[in-house]
């Protein structure tokens, strides 16, 4: 919108009208526009510290879910090791003692594949309509096969409705046709696949497919049991994942004879290393709420520059929830010389920044005193410490949260300065064109009087000349 302030000195008046009403204009809005200025840097810095506190919590109960998997437990006091990892991989839990076995496999646990006699149409082959029978280790499922399928077709309906059944099927073409072909992932000696209900997709499970293009049977062998032994000790499984030794578990990847020694011992490193995994996800909130309160501080110490939550109630209850959770004993925990709070394992709170830190030497001390098997039920579990800092973050984090909530009021805020801001700059153009429009209506005026002043004076001048001639 082009100003409706006329540039350079009036005509009539010789004043500068353009600079008048600005002086004016500006002067009128000035204590609205600084306030809301401040008030719009202000809601716009809260706004972003409120993100940034939702994204760090929100990394922070990423870290502990990741210390806490059931299936990989971080805080496990003892570390179970593969002398050869191609042969088997292992994992260990807290009842786990200190040795070593020698594992030998046999053979691997195996499942169930087999192929129906050769069709020559290929995948378009015509298929019966029917219902096919599925069994396996006594269960049978039944699969609709309706009017006009075919082979392709029926592939598709043992997939779609024995999906999370471990049952798939596919179709393989050798030099005798197109056959269907069903596999599981259930392993072990009894869990050979068989077909039944529809001409030509009988397959005894039990039998060999010969190869030629009538033959229907199980491809290379019958579904087995995994065959080992733990230092000379013979064991079979159904399953290639295996527990022969408590508080071990081993997954089989080799057979044939193939060898490994499995070495159980304390969990030291891996336990400093989840335990420093925890302090640095936790030093990031506590560091980044620092930052967004603290104020900065002059030479001599003292506040000069508030920050976007100084003073801010939320923060401070933030803060003192999680560090509550870090002194907190549960009910039962501590006696006779059990693991109760971080303190025991080195892990020490700067009193000034609030962060934690681990010392070498007393978490040494304490694993070497028997506490590393009691670290996973201090963090773990529904009373751990993992859960509690959890439950003591989620009113802020979660969905519709306090920070959401608080986001949500700041939006409003913020939309409410931007339709002041707009009220504001409308008033400002309609004052100034009302000023203007009064200064060069001035202008004018000033202009005619000065002219009729000129006329008058014109008029006696000539008039004092004829009296004088």
């Amino acid at each position: 919108m082009a100003s409706p302030i006329l540039p350079g000195s009036g005509l009539g008046s010789g004043l500068d009208i353009g600079s008048i009403v600005t002086a004016l204009v500006n002067s009128d809005k000035a204590a609205q526009q600084s306030q809301i200025t401040k008030q719009t840097s202000i809601t716009t810095a809260k706004i972003s510290a409120t993100g940034a506190l939702k994204s760090v919590l929100a990394a922070f109960q990423t870290a502990m879910d990741g210390l806490n998997k059931a299936d990989a437990p971080a805080f496990s006091g003892f570390a179970a090791t593969s002398g050869t990892p191609a042969t088997l991989t292992v994992t260990s839990d807290n009842t786990a003692v200190n040795g070593s076995y020698n594992v030998v496999v046999n053979n691997l646990a195996s499942s169930s594949k087999i192929a129906s006699a050769a069709f020559a149409g290929g995948a378009s082959s015509a298929i019966p309509t029917g219902t096919l029978t599925v069994s396996q280790n006594g269960i049978n499922y039944a699969v609709n096969i309706p009017s006009g399928a075919t082979l392709q077709s029926t592939r598709d309906a043992i997939n779609s409705t024995l999906q999370g059944k471990g049952i798939t099927a596919n179709i393989v073409t050798d030099a005798n046709g197109s056959r269907l072909v069903v596999g599981s992932t259930v392993t072990g000696a009894g869990s050979d696949i068989s077909l039944s209900g529809i001409a030509g997709l009988a397959v005894d499970g039990t039998t060999k497919m010969d190869g030629t293009a009538t033959g229907a049977g199980y491809i290379s062998a019958l579904a087995a049991d995994a065959s080992f032994s733990v230092d000379g000790l013979a064991v079979t499984s159904k399953s290639n994942t295996v527990s022969p030794v408590g508080g071990i578990s081993m997954n089989l990847l080799a057979g044939g004879g193939a060898s490994s020694v499995v070495t159980v011992g304390t969990n030291t490193t891996g336990l400093q290393s989840s335990l420093q995994a925890f302090v640095d996800a936790y030093n990031k909130v506590i560091t980044t709420l620092t930052a967004y309160t603290t104020p900065s501080l002059d030479a001599d110490g003292k506040p000069t520059v508030s920050k976007a939550m100084t003073g801010d109630s939320l923060p401070r209850n933030l803060i003192s929830a999680v560090r509550n959770e870090l002194v907190n004993v549960p009910s039962g925990s501590g006696g006779n010389g059990q693991l109760a709070v971080l303190a025991q394992l080195g892990i020490q709170t700067d009193q000034k920044a609030g962060t934690l830190s681990i010392d070498s030497t007393k978490f040494a001390a304490a694993m070497a005193g028997g506490m590393s098997g009691q670290v996973q039920s201090l963090f773990s579990g529904s009373t751990g410490l993992i859960s509690r800092m959890s439950a003591a973050i989620a009113p802020y984090s979660q969905t519709g949260g306090i920070l959401d909530q608080r986001t949500s009021t700041l939006s409003n805020t913020q939309r409410d300065l931007t339709n002041q801001q707009s009220a504001l700059d409308l008033r400002v153009s309609n004052l100034t064109a009302s000023l203007t429009a009064k200064y060069n209506a001035m202008d004018l005026l000033v202009g005619q009087m000065k002219a009729t002043a000129s006329n008058i004076t014109s008029f006696f001048t000539t008039l004092n000349a004829q009296k004088s001639g």
